[in-house]
Order: structure tokens, then C-alpha cells, then sequence
């Protein structure tokens, strides 16, 4: 239990100081000023106030807020402060400033794996065969375990992902499969097989397969710092598109909500990940906070999606939504909030009480 709220401790952390920095940083960059950088909701904790910037700790630790000077479009100013008013500035800019958020929990993710291969290197799975199952298509085309795939239909394979793009793309073609063998070369031909299977979101679906299993056998690619870069964008992207997809899986019916979790689901997995070594965290880490950056991005009033939407319509009218329309929209949007965080908090009391 105390490895669980420390790990969420660490989690929440780290994700709301990314986000909130990336709001706070483009924010003085295109000079508005901030008058509370906060760590939490509720009363402040401690804290220490620089300049004009009050840099706290508060008691909520469930999210963070950056205020900014004229944030609200009807708040009184001095007419000293008008050059720094977040209000004030062009669409372009708060647009800017309100992205920020989002995008640096991006940049960490890419940090993250940037780190992690640069330091580490990229792990390959190797095309070796572990085993072989008894009447599949690889079997009664006398595949063994130990042989090394070399390539499929003409196609080089260095790696056990690519032997497997290539068996989906075919679909049930079938395939010239060129062995190594004892340092020999063999050429089989291979029919995959349609069988049920289940994807990431638990769909049923049909794929292709020659009854086969991966050794295990892993090398490690080193990488320069572009190459690195460029793998942890493409491993962001990747966890991007697939949290897009969920949420839209979810909003369609196609997905259970109960994958939906809180405070409490985190808590578990971030203490099991720390449990698994500090590699797994840092990765669970880079997973959350691509989540974070999509979630925030949602049209929703009161998070930066639907300041984005606003922003969006001013630019599209040449004038600023009506704030009778904003505050309704508003109070909407926290009733949705709330909503989903009765619901979530449900969901992660029923694991608790029932799985």
C-alpha cells in the first residue's frame, strides 16, 4: 500500500508539473504574466513567491493550475497590467499558451524513451523460432525450433515484428519462407491459417498465423541522439493513436467503460510498475502522460480542448464568444467532469470490492 501512494505520489507529480510548466513557460515567453504556479488544488501548503509568481504546494493533489494575470476576459485590470493580461493577447498567442500544456506532456514522453535508448539501446526481437505448434501450417511444412526466418516472400526479416506485418498483409496467401538451418538455407512454402484472436481493445477478430513462437532472443541496437529522438516520437505517436482510438472505441459502445480508471487504478499500477523495476515506471510515466495530453485535448469546457474550441470559433467569427454562452458552457463542462469522476472512482471501488 505505501509503495502505491508513494508511486502515485511520484506519478501525479511528475505528469502535473510537466503539463502546468508547458503552460507557465509559453505563457511568460509571450509575456503574460503569472500570478500562482500551483502543484495541486485547495489551500496552499507552502510555497514561495517570486516576483510576481507565487510558486506553491496545495492540498488536492488530483491536478494543478497556472493563473495568469487577465485570464478571465471580464476581470478588472490596472491599466499597468494591461500589457501582460493573457485576455489581451492575440487569439494566436492564448491559443499558444493553452496548447503548451498538452505538448509538454508529448515532449516528456519523447524524453522519456529518448533517454531510455539513448542510454539503453533498442531492444530487437530476433526472427528465431521457440516452438512450433503440432498440426499448424508451420509445422506440417517442417518448421523447427531454432530456425532463423531471413525473409518471407523475398522480402528481407530482421527482426520478428516484420515477419509478422508481412503474414497480416498477405492474408492467407501463401508464403516462401527462407530458413537459416544449421548455417543452411531452406526455402518452405507456408499457408498461415485464419484463427479467432482478440486485439489490444479485446475485439474479437481473424488473423493469419503459421503456428509459431519467438525464442526470445533479443539484441540491442545502439542509437545515435537523432535516432533516438526519432524512436521515442514514433513510440509517443504510437501510444497516442492508440489512446485516440480508445477513447473513440469507448464513445461508440465498442469498448467496455469499465477500462476507465482513477486515482485508485493508477495507484495499483504505478505500484506494481515500481514493483517491476524502475524502467517499467519510467515507462508507465511516458504511457500516462501521452493519456494526459490527449484527455486535455477533448472539446470539453474547462479543459484545454475546449478553451481550444473557443479560441477556435473567436478566430473563425473575428469576435470573442459571448460570456453568458462561455460561463454556461462552462458549468457544463465541469458538471461532464464530475460526472466522469463519479464514474471513475466507481469503477475503481468495484475492482477493489469484486476482482
Amino acid at each position: 500500500m505505501t509503495t502505491n501512494i508513494v508511486s502515485l505520489i511520484i506519478v501525479l507529480g511528475v505528469l502535473i508539473f510537466a503539463h502546468e510548466f508547458g503552460h507557465f513557460i509559453v505563457a511568460k515567453i509571450l509575456g503574460v504574466g503569472v500570478e500562482k504556479f500551483s502543484l495541486g488544488f485547495g489551500p496552499r501548503i507552502f510555497g514561495k513567491k517570486i516576483g510576481m509568481t507565487d510558486y506553491r504546494i496545495s492540498a488536492i493533489p488530483l491536478g494543478g493550475y497556472v493563473k495568469m494575470v487577465g485570464e478571465a476576459p471580464d476581470s478588472e485590470l490596472d491599466e499597468s497590467m494591461i500589457a501582460l493580461s493573457f485576455s489581451h493577447k492575440s487569439v494566436l498567442k492564448r491559443s499558444l499558451i493553452v496548447l503548451a500544456g498538452p505538448a509538454f506532456n508529448f515532449f516528456l514522453s519523447v524524453a522519456i524513451f529518448f533517454g531510455f535508448f539513448e542510454i539503453s539501446g533498442l531492444p530487437i526481437m530476433q526472427p528465431e523460432v521457440g516452438s512450433v505448434q503440432e498440426g499448424m501450417p508451420a509445422y506440417v511444412a517442417g518448421v523447427q525450433a531454432g530456425d532463423r526466418i531471413v525473409a518471407v516472400d523475398g522480402e528481407s526479416v530482421t527482426q520478428w515484428d516484420e515477419m509478422a506485418e508481412i503474414i497480416t498483409q498477405r492474408g492467407g496467401s501463401t508464403l516462401e519462407f527462407e530458413l537459416l538451418r544449421d548455417e543452411t538455407i531452406i526455402s518452405l512454402k507456408i499457408t498461415p491459417k485464419q484463427v479467432p484472436s482478440q486485439n489490444v481493445f479485446g475485439e474479437k477478430i481473424d488473423k493469419y498465423v503459421i503456428g509459431i513462437t519467438a525464442s526470445g532472443e533479443f539484441i540491442i541496437e545502439r542509437l545515435n541522439p537523432i535516432e533516438a529522438v526519432v524512436e521515442g516520437v514514433l513510440q509517443t505517436w504510437q501510444i497516442a493513436k492508440l489512446t485516440v482510438l480508445s477513447v473513440g472505441k469507448i464513445l461508440a459502445g465498442t469498448l467496455s467503460a469499465k477500462t476507465i480508471g482513477g486515482p485508485i487504478m493508477i495507484a495499483q499500477l504505478a505500484g506494481d510498475h515500481a514493483k517491476a523495476g524502475m524502467a517499467n515506471f519510467i515507462f508507465f510515466i511516458a504511457l500516462l502522460s501521452v493519456n494526459l495530453g490527449i484527455l486535455n485535448l477533448l472539446p470539453i469546457p474547462v479543459l484545454d480542448g475546449g478553451h481550444l474550441m473557443f479560441f477556435f470559433i473567436e478566430a473563425v467569427t473575428r469576435k470573442p464568444v459571448n460570456l453568458k454562452m462561455r460561463e454556461v458552457a462552462q458549468q457544463i463542462g465541469i458538471f461532464v467532469i464530475i460526472l466522469l469522476m463519479v464514474f471513475v472512482f466507481y469503477n475503481d471501488i468495484a475492482r477493489v470490492l469484486f476482482d
